[in-house]
């Protein structure tokens, strides 16, 4: 029988088979402590791992999804939070970001399935701005797009993409009242939605973020600190940027679609293969070299 102790691997003398096999368990889902009593792997070690190729991951997708010929973009905004909910954030650190509600700004194209960008960041005109601003810069010509009824997309969808035009069209849905007994469990009840066309000639029959919001299911049930109503989250914003470039890159590069049978960069035309977990724990390794 093993000492705990002696099968406790740092980060150095991880092999790649062994760094695969921690982004493995990270990617589907499980905690960063679930990680470590999987695989052996010390807590520290994971955690580093983690940052040092969620930052790869970062970088390689920033270089890589560039030129793209989607069609139909759809947008939305995932809650989560970090260090402590904000009704809990201490008074020194309240209004500083990373403590507290965090909204990750996601896009997803309705073809390919490929998210050619993200952002972690408030749920402000500013984030809005630059998220936008990081999408439009992505795509090679004029495209639909949806988003939710958040106000702050308006300026910021017409400074982006107001030089190269766009179609653009705001949905929004309608809830009913929360059912008794269900308000922490389950969500309120859609009663419809109303479709806005803001800008161009949005065909109406693709107004929609349903493949967005579905995506944001597959983050609720790929990234651990996303789940909700468990003690499951980020203490520090920057491991929460980790994961999230993490999972794209798993996501986009490393997971088949289901529907497409390809994943979603192959459906796009920027890989010609199905990434495996050892290809993504290398691109660490590319980047310190």
């Amino acid at each position: 029988m093993h000492n705990r102790s002696s099968i406790m691997v740092s980060m150095n003398k991880l092999t790649i088979k062994q760094r695969a096999q921690v982004l493995g368990a990270l990617v589907e889902g499980n905690s960063i402590r679930a990680t470590v009593r999987m695989t052996g792997a010390a807590k520290n070690t994971v955690v580093k791992l983690l940052a040092d190729v969620g930052s790869a991951c970062l970088d390689y997708q920033d270089k890589t999804l560039r030129n793209l010929t989607c069609e139909r973009i759809q947008c939305d905004e995932i809650w989560s939070f970090c260090y402590a909910k904000d009704k809990n954030v201490p008074k020194d650190k309240q209004g500083q970001f990373g403590y507290g509600d965090v909204w990750t700004w996601t896009s997803l194209c309705a073809d390919t399935k490929l998210v050619p960008c993200w952002m972690v960041g408030r749920r402000d005109a500013d984030t809005a701005d630059e998220f936008m601003k990081n999408l439009a810069g992505r795509l090679s010509h004029r495209v639909q797009l949806t988003t939710d009824g958040h106000k702050v997309y308006l300026n910021a969808v017409r400074r982006a993409f107001g030089g190269k035009g766009i179609d653009y069209a705001m949905l929004v849905k309608v809830y009913g009242p929360e059912q008794e007994g269900q308000k922490r469990y389950s969500p309120s009840p859609f009663v419809g939605a109303s479709c806005r066309t803001v800008a161009g000639k949005p065909n109406k029959e693709h107004i929609s973020t349903s493949f967005v919001e579905r995506q944001n299911l597959t983050m609720r049930m790929s990234m651990r600190r996303f789940t909700r109503l468990t003690n499951a989250f980020s203490k520090k914003v920057e491991n929460l940027q980790h994961a999230v470039s993490l999972h794209f890159m798993y996501y986009n590069f490393g997971r088949v679609h289901k529907t497409l049978g390809v994943t979603p960069a192959m459906a796009a035309g920027v890989a010609n293969h199905v990434w495996t977990l050892e290809e993504i724990a290398g691109l660490a390794d590319n980047v310190s070299n």
